[in-house]
């Protein structure tokens, strides 16, 4: 019954193969001994089938698990999900993502040997099974015949650190879910809210490297390493990185989905387009979607099993669509592509005095002037959030804030259109030299409502950018990426403030690490608007004729 309701809630056909046989606790030696545990479901009586192998670190029993491997295998595959190292009855310590090579390619391995294995192994899943994915693919002879990667990315370490920051929110909520998972006194009787709160607070603590005894009472492996490994030209993260030299490192058909709020939004699109640029057989789907949103559960289903089918069944009938497949925010339309990013016209959009936002340079040399203060930082609300409330959010409040410019354009005689890669180049001054700039791309409707569209950040330091003669520096600031369009009437807002709290850890402004920083200093920021150095943001505008 409950795998009916689960078809219907995905909108999925009745299984082919009901009778399900599932094979609990199968233990798979690894090369030094550590032995690690997975379940195996499979149409019963079936003889030797591919194997999906799913390596996971939530657990082979919670309802995701049980989802993917009940779907699937009542479908007529056969799904090995298996706990990677140290989660749920495997053996040794977990070490996130530093062990998933080697004990993946130990797994497969294990898999191409048993009768009921035919050969051929496919793998599917989203987030960090996407990365356990990665971290085997590039490296198994034969490869896989097929991979279904959602919401991940071949180096989740950009993820981890965008424009140089440590991304707060998302990475102390991970680890903080990781930390209690197995722990059932507090991670099974403690209510989610009130577990939630004393996350959201621990947020505020200093230094970070003690984040975690706030957050959830004990140490927690993976965020004491993420914030003591945030400084630049650190290679810790090195050996997670499975981008290989190009694409051709991945010989092998590949199916994406992700979501314009997802984290790992502009790392996936770029990994579409290395491996789309080698000449490999990839598509991507990019939906209205957070990283956990139902509606992108729902269309990674769909999209897994349309690729298993074409390359475990050969239906080519699932390979008849275009490569790139995109949900144009704001029209409510899905649109069909041939390549990423779709040919758009680079448009600068510049900065003026009195938070004018003009398509024209300054003829005049201004400046604008705000002080961030890491006492009481520049709050963020919504966007690519693990948890919390995400994507599009009212950004009225925070733009009231003198820690924030703001620059607004004149209302659209004509719908917008966006799609594409956006960036912005913001020419400034700081007193310290240790400052963050985020900039966001906002819509804002005929009621002045201001709502998040896209958004970015980097960090300065002393000597990056390398500053002029006056001190002042060129920091180039990478939105994410979208497809969205500015209805008419509506207005393109750009903000540029010192900082986005919690979601992405504050700048001290004293050039400490942040595994250390506990003391803050005010930072004042002198925003330059001249002919010579015109401060603006670039958008891709996109038109049907191109």
């Amino acid at each position: 019954m409950l795998d009916r309701v689960a078809d219907k809630l995905l909108g999925l056909p009745a299984a082919e193969s009901p009778d399900l046989q599932v094979d609990r606790d199968l233990r798979i030696e690894m090369p030094d001994g550590v032995v690690l545990l997975a379940d195996r479901y499979r149409p019963r009586g079936a003889g030797p089938l591919p194997v999906v192998l799913m390596r996971t670190p939530y657990g082979r029993r919670t309802l995701l698990g049980t989802l993917f491997g009940s779907m699937f295998g009542r479908r007529g595959y056969q799904v090995l999900l298996q706990s990677v190292r140290g989660t749920f009855g495997s053996g040794g310590e977990f070490w996130p993502f530093h062990q998933e090579k080697e004990d993946g390619l130990a797994t497969a391995a294990w898999v191409r040997e048993q009768p009921w294995c035919d050969g051929r192994i496919a793998t599917a899943g989203p987030s960090y099974l996407g990365h356990t994915q990665w971290a085997l693919a590039p490296y198994l002879d034969p490869p896989p015949v097929a991979m279904c990667l959602s919401v991940t990315a071949a180096d989740f370490a950009e993820t981890f650190y965008p424009g140089g920051v440590l991304g707060l929110d998302n990475m102390l909520s991970w680890s903080s879910a990781i930390g209690v998972q197995e722990d059932v006194p507090f991670g099974g009787l403690l209510p989610s809210p009130l577990r939630e709160r004393r996350v959201r607070r621990s947020m505020a603590h200093l230094p970070l490297s003690t984040a975690d005894l706030a957050a959830i009472g004990k140490p927690e492996r993976f965020l004491r390493e993420v914030v003591g490994h945030a400084e630049p030209e650190d290679r810790f993260w090195a050996p997670i990185d499975h981008r290989g030299a190009d694409g051709a490192a991945l010989d092998v058909p590949v199916s994406m989905v992700t979501g314009w709020y997802d984290l790992f939004l502009p790392s996936q699109l770029r990994d579409f387009r290395r491996l789309a640029e080698a000449g490999g057989q990839v598509r991507i789907t990019v939906g209205p979607w957070a990283h956990a949103d139902p509606g992108m559960l729902k269309a990674s289903v769909h999209d897994q099993l349309s690729w298993l089918s074409a390359h475990l069944r050969d239906d080519v009938s699932e390979l008849q669509r275009a490569p790139v497949k995109l949900y144009l925010q704001g029209a409510g339309r899905w649109l069909d592509f041939e390549r990423w990013p779709p040919p758009s016209a680079a448009t600068e959009l510049y900065l003026h005095d009195l938070a004018r936002l003009e398509p024209r340079p300054p003829k005049l040399d201004t400046a604008d002037r705000f002080r961030y203060d890491p006492a009481d930082p520049t709050p963020s609300v919504g966007g690519p959030l693990l948890t919390g409330k995400t994507k599009q959010r009212d950004n009225r409040e925070t733009e009231a804030r003198d820690d924030v410019l703001v620059y607004t354009g004149t209302p659209l005689t004509h719908d917008l259109d966006l799609i594409g890669d956006v960036s912005a180049r913001v020419h400034l001054r700081t007193d310290t030299g240790h400052a963050d700039v985020f900039v966001r791309l906002c819509d804002v409707d005929r009621a002045g409502v201001s709502r998040n569209v896209c958004d970015g950040i980097l960090r300065l330091r002393p000597g990056f950018p390398a500053a002029g003669e006056d001190g002042v520096v060129t920091a180039e600031v990478e939105l994410s990426p979208t497809a969205y369009r500015f209805r008419r009437g509506h207005r393109l807002r750009v903000q540029i403030a010192g900082g986005a709290f919690p979601r992405f850890a504050r700048n001290q402004g004293t050039g400490e690490p942040a595994v250390s920083a506990v003391h803050g200093t005010p930072t004042e920021f002198t925003l330059v608007h001249s002919p010579a150095r015109p401060s603006h943001i670039t958008i891709p505008v996109f038109s049907p004729a191109r």
